[in-house]
């Protein structure tokens, strides 16, 4: 299409011929299409090499205005963006293999701990609270890490702070796999827990950053598809280790400093973000390691691109703490609620707490050997892994938003399955039959109880019984041995007359007949969860903050995603306490549900842009930048009028349609 033809265009749509100066507009839909003017105005302008993105697949057809033209000029600009459109992306796959082993570090760790903590608390005797000392140390020291990891990214890079994550890891595996006492085992959990917040902040962000935009969704997605393998591995290492009758736990921790090692030494060898080199103005290593990653010379597009939005960003911004200059900017601080609240629904949706109670779910279903019950959550686990890597399939060709929304209506619906079969277990709940005349037990608040439910939901009793085909018999409810949750402190049930009287100990669960309604809503769960919630929060995290803010954002979201997993972990069995299991999980649904509206109004897509262009989805109002989902609404900045976070900016709406194969311009309209 001539020059003459576009300012024709231009002069339909108002523009007056003098009022331009010759600078591109680099929004990723329209190439080199635009000229900001000096006076607000823009002109359509022919330039050659500008490429389409990957999402214009169904965009409308305009007459041709010259045909043999327009397919030779096609045909020379298809030949270019094919010997330069992204270079081989062998090393960008190379690049988030090294860096989502960070995730496998993190689904290893916080997978493995179950199945240790079985032979952990008969080796070492430990207590409730030691138990939950060492679980949730971890959690804690990795939530108060990825808080900090804002500050360490700014300062030290991705790069640095990922070889250092994986040092961490590394130190801390070799502690845990030589503890002699539960003290340095505390100890070398809480620095695991410092590794793991680090990595889960960082990994997201420096993987978005070195890849390409149509590869961008699933490489990230991939982080979390090595968390899920992680746990999967986890529970392997943990049912082959569990035949050892002494010091099995040692290898179960200690393998985790493996990955560290290997991840360690890869990261000596690979770049820097280029994005993060370029705001620390290092521009000539930055175009370096950009074609590097590219595998071609033919960058100066994308190199320019990046170049000028940070110059513009840096000209733009003011002074103090980035965290408040986040909350004065209103396209930023949009970006974070919605990233926020995606990390806060994805932990308020019950995740850890179903992933948890999948092993009661196995002995409700009949499960009671501890080995049989391990190699059942690995199975559970690699179903987890499974429809993870549903997501990465799905992520770049329904895009985040619809995989989003799709995954936690469906989550919203599981987990009122699992509700349903909790309610018609505590329904059919068996009742106590035998009252044992133990002096022990007697001034024990267990004797009260009258059925298994309100003994289950009592976290210092237990139900113990025998059966007799389907039929419970001689059932009662029993003080816990506090050391050793799995058997009774005194009677039928503790270590010493369990096996010669033929009785079952059941804690926190009672024995259904509905047992296989809850495992069907394991599935449906897992199935629902994994492709979407699992990994988009962390995906959408890495995508939609602008560069300046992007460490700092993500620090946040996933201080918050780890904040909510504490809160969730400590709260679960007191709001069952008070609520039931079935109510506990009718509450997770209605917070998911929460979650879908919420996610609906306020998510947008992401999907084929480049960073620099994500931030302009954040331009209006909260809960009507989602509003407008798949279609090709996106913003370009022009001067004067209204602030975006300076008085100097606004931005104003542009919709588009393009040609295919000769893509000229069908229509555009500026609001």
């Amino acid at each position: 299409m001539t020059g003459a033809t576009f300012k024709q265009e231009a002069s339909a749509l108002g523009f007056r011929e003098g009022d331009y100066t010759d600078y591109s507009s680099k929004t990723s839909a329209l190439r080199r299409f635009f000229a900001k003017g000096e006076n607000g105005g823009l002109e359509l302008r022919a330039m050659d090499g500008w490429r389409k993105v990957e999402d214009e697949r169904s965009l409308i057809r305009a007459p041709h205005i010259n045909t043999r033209a327009n397919a030779a000029t096609a045909a020379g600009r298809d030949s270019s963006t094919a010997a330069g459109h992204d270079g081989s992306p062998k090393f960008v796959y190379l690049m988030a293999f090294f860096s989502a082993l960070g995730g496998f570090l993190f689904g290893y760790d916080t997978g493995v701990v179950s199945g240790a903590m079985l032979l952990l608390k008969k080796e070492l005797n430990l207590s409730a609270l030691w138990q939950e000392l060492l679980v949730s140390s971890t959690v804690g020291a990795a939530a108060l890490a990825a808080l900090a990891g804002g500050f360490l990214n700014g300062a030290l890079g991705r790069r640095l702070c990922i070889l250092l994550a994986s040092f961490i890891f590394s130190v801390g595996g070799v502690i845990l796999s030589l503890a002699p006492n539960k003290e340095v085992l505390l100890c070398g959990r809480l620095i695991v827990g410092l590794g793991i917040g680090v990595a889960s902040m960082t990994v997201p962000v420096y993987i978005a950053e070195v890849s390409p935009p149509h590869l961008r969704g699933q490489l990230v997605t991939i982080n979390t598809l090595f968390i899920t393998g992680g746990q999967f591995i986890a529970s392997v290492v943990d049912g082959a280790f569990s035949y050892l009758s002494h010091g099995g736990w040692r290898y179960m921790l200690g393998l985790s400093a493996v990955p560290a090692v290997l991840q360690f030494v890869g990261f000596l060898f690979l770049p820097e973000s280029p994005r993060w080199l370029l705001q620390k103005g290092r521009s000539e290593q930055a175009r370096q390691v950009l074609t590097h990653i590219r595998a071609t010379e033919n960058v100066n597009e994308e190199y320019d691109s990046i170049k000028s939005i940070i110059e513009e960003e840096e000209k733009e911004s003011g002074g103090g703490p980035v965290l408040w200059r986040i909350l004065t900017c209103a396209p930023a601080r949009r970006a974070l609620i919605v990233g926020c609240g995606l990390q806060m629904f994805q932990q308020l949706s019950g995740i850890n707490t179903v992933m948890y109670y999948s092993a009661t779910i196995l002995q409700m279903a009949g499960v009671r050997d501890d080995k049989m019950a391990i190699w059942l959550a690995a199975a559970t686990a690699f179903t987890n892994f499974l429809f993870t890597l549903v997501g990465v399939w799905l992520v770049e060709r329904v895009g985040r938003r619809k995989l989003t929304l799709g995954s936690i209506i469906g989550t919203a619906i599981s987990l009122s399955v699992l509700a349903v079969g909790f309610l018609l277990s505590a329904q059919a709940s068996p009742p106590v039959t035998f009252h044992p005349r133990d002096p022990s037990s007697l001034n024990s608040t267990c004797t009260h109880y009258g059925f298994c439910e309100y003994c289950m939901l009592d976290p210092n009793c237990g139900f113990c019984y025998r059966e007799n085909g389907s039929t419970i018999l001689n059932s009662s409810c029993d003080p816990v041995d506090q050391a050793n949750t799995e058997e009774a402190a005194s009677g039928r049930c503790s270590n010493a007359t369990q096996g010669s009287t033929g009785a079952f100990w059941a804690y926190n669960y009672c024995p259904t007949p509905y047992s296989w309604i809850v495992l069907l809503g394991l599935i449906l769960y897992l199935a629902f969860f994994a492709p979407g919630m699992g990994p988009m929060p962390w995906t959408v995290n890495s995508e939609i903050y602008p560069l300046w803010a992007r460490s700092t954002g993500n620090a946040c979201s996933a201080g918050i995603n780890w904040i909510c997993n504490v809160l969730v972990s400590l709260t679960f069995l007191h709001v069952a306490e008070f609520l039931t299991y079935y109510g506990a999980f009718f509450l997770y649904s209605g917070l998911a549900l929460l979650g879908f509206f919420f996610m609906l109004g306020c998510l947008p897509e992401t999907k084929g842009l480049m960073l620099e262009d994500i931030e302009t989805l954040f331009s209006r109002r909260l809960c009507t930048c989602g509003a407008f989902g798949g279609q090709n609404v996106h913003y370009i900045r022009k001067t004067g009028g209204s602030i975006l976070c300076k008085p100097r900016l606004d931005l104003g709406k542009l919709r588009y349609g393009t040609l295919e194969p000769e893509e000229g311009i069908a229509y555009i309209s500026l609001q």
